[in-house]
């Protein structure tokens, strides 16, 4: 399987890049959308996410219920992400051991993570029976 992404900057820092029949627009600058950091920390939990409902399933967990992520990215002098942290917010009330299963289930699925340096890999906390 091949994602084919098309990408164009008319000028300045905005690109809009089109992905399937989707339009995305990430500016740099953020005036006219989200810088590029903040994208792809969206993305990670936005893949986080149904990754960790897939490892809650195989560990025998058919409903988390709703989940929220709060994400933190730390940059450097030159604005690279240097560390991203993960917050969870899960409505079933988990045993830590539960939930610790079902992290390491999900970082083996999430395709993001599994693209990312080890350096940039998501520390996760997270809170059960949040709702």
């Amino acid at each position: 399987m091949t994602i084919e992404v098309t990408s164009t900057s008319e000028e300045g820092y905005v690109t809009r890049s089109r992905v399937g029949d989707y339009e995305l627009t990430v500016d740099a600058t953020e005036e006219e959308g989200p810088e590029p950091n903040g994208v792809l920390l969206a993305d990670y939990a936005s893949c986080f996410i149904p990754a960790f409902r897939v490892g809650g399933n195989k560990e025998g967990f058919d409903d988390l219920g709703r989940i929220d992520v709060d994400v933190e990215g730390d940059l450097d002098d030159d604005d690279d992400l240097e560390a991203i942290r993960f917050h969870l917010l899960v409505e079933e009330d988990l045993e830590d051991d539960d939930f610790d299963a079902i992290v390491a289930r999900a970082e083996d699925i999430c395709h993001v993570h599994s693209a990312l340096r080890e350096g940039l890999h998501a520390e996760i906390t997270g809170e059960t029976g949040a709702f």
